[in-house]
């Protein structure tokens, strides 16, 4: 009987877990976000791992950095979020978030938040724009 309750304990811990219980209620259990208050994950979220400052981003958003997650557990969420939402737009040479890299990150969080997205953003889009004289 114990061991069929350690095995149940198992099933119902790690990454998943943890982003049902510290980010599914505004990302919402599919990753599309509340309209209008919280970003979409899934369509979005591998896209800032291709810019500079991308990587950097994710780990320090606000809701990030300050989730009451150790540091080892943060970097599994963020590498299951990366998994299961960045799809195609996650770069194939990625290299998994550490527990070291994530401590690093979220002592630093941002502050201006919308401001460095939105830059983010925009250099996203300019590195999906073919180059002048370059394609179509």
């Amino acid at each position: 009987m114990l061991a069929a309750a350690v095995g149940t304990a198992g099933a119902t811990s790690g990454p998943a877990l943890d982003y049902a219980v510290t980010c599914q209620g505004c990302h919402r259990a599919d990753g599309t976000g509340t309209p209008g208050t919280v970003p979409a994950l899934a369509g979005s979220v591998g896209r800032f791992l291709r810019v500079p400052g991308g990587r950097e981003f994710l780990a320090q958003v606000p809701g990030v950095a300050q989730a009451p997650l150790d540091d080892a557990a943060l970097a599994a969420v963020l590498n299951w979020i990366l998994t299961r939402f960045g799809g195609d737009d996650v770069p194939g040479d990625f290299v998994a978030y550490t527990a070291d890299e994530v401590g690093r990150l979220r002592r630093r969080p941002l502050v201006d938040v919308e401001r460095v997205r939105a830059g983010l953003l925009e250099a996203v889009e300019r590195s999906r724009r073919p180059l002048p004289g370059r394609g179509p």
